[in-house]
């Protein structure tokens, strides 16, 4: 499945969609919506915070993370120790750390995040549990993302959490497609069976623009760079590029 929006930045309707409501695991994408809870909760983003490896799980119980599942080690280095939330919540978009993002969830709560998704008028995404708690998702509590949800969440952001994201590291889907030192603010999430990008393309020659590429299906590896599924959307990232000049506001 294949689902794709563009949009222009600000207000206006989409000017491109392909399958914009239909649900796809959200992996990392969701990510987006914890940084936003976190900075909008008004805790002080110096505070520090233990770093552990034990999460409550939204079936009861309680879960933790795989560090070899985690594609950022330095969060698992503070192990027993502290850490300031900015750096966590840096650690879970730059290089989206698991262990961060958990961190960063049981520091606002899920209610916090499901408010995100309310504000930015998500109509079918949700993230009601944290990464990796694995009872939860066999019981059927999934985080889910659209890609029209997911360009609304960008587009709720302010300028701080979008500056935060044009520092992601992993460049190999949306950033890809677009010519070097293009500016972009945005985050992907990848697992076996899933690669999704969603961000904020500023061109040099006409104005900002949206774009959500969702796609589930065999072509995803998992792997973080060398994904099939990252070259996919990396070529439709490059289509929308060739076609920016015709995205305004209708």
């Amino acid at each position: 499945m294949l689902s794709v929006v563009v949009a222009p930045w600000g207000s206006g309707e989409p000017v491109f969609v392909r399958a914009p409501d239909e649900l796809h695991y959200a992996a990392s994408t969701m990510k987006v919506a914890v940084l936003a809870a976190l900075h909008r909760s008004g805790v002080d983003l110096d505070t520090e915070v233990p770093v552990v490896n034990r999460f409550a799980s939204a079936v009861g119980g309680e879960f933790g993370n795989s560090r070899d599942g985690d594609g950022d080690p330095l969060p698992w280095e503070l192990l027993g120790g502290t850490a300031p939330l900015r750096t966590l919540a840096e650690r879970m978009i730059t290089h989206s750390s698991n262990l961060a993002t958990n961190l960063c969830l049981a520091a606002v709560g899920h209610e916090a995040v499901a408010e995100v998704w309310r504000r930015a008028g998500a109509t079918r995404s949700a993230s009601p549990r944290g990464i990796e708690d694995h009872a939860a998702r066999d019981a059927g509590v999934d985080n889910l993302v659209s890609a029209r949800d997911l360009v609304r969440l960008l587009r709720s952001l302010d300028g701080d959490m979008l500056a935060l994201l044009e520092r992601n590291a992993f460049r190999v889907d949306l950033a890809a497609g677009l010519p070097p030192g293009t500016r972009i603010a945005f985050k992907n999430g990848w697992v076996a069976g899933a690669r999704h990008s969603v961000g904020l393309v500023h061109p040099g020659d006409c104005p900002p623009y949206l774009i959500a590429v969702c796609y589930s299906g065999l072509l995803a590896s998992g792997e973080d760079v060398a994904d099939p599924a990252a070259r996919l959307v990396a070529r439709i990232s490059a289509a929308v590029w060739q076609r920016r000049h015709g995205i305004a506001p209708r």
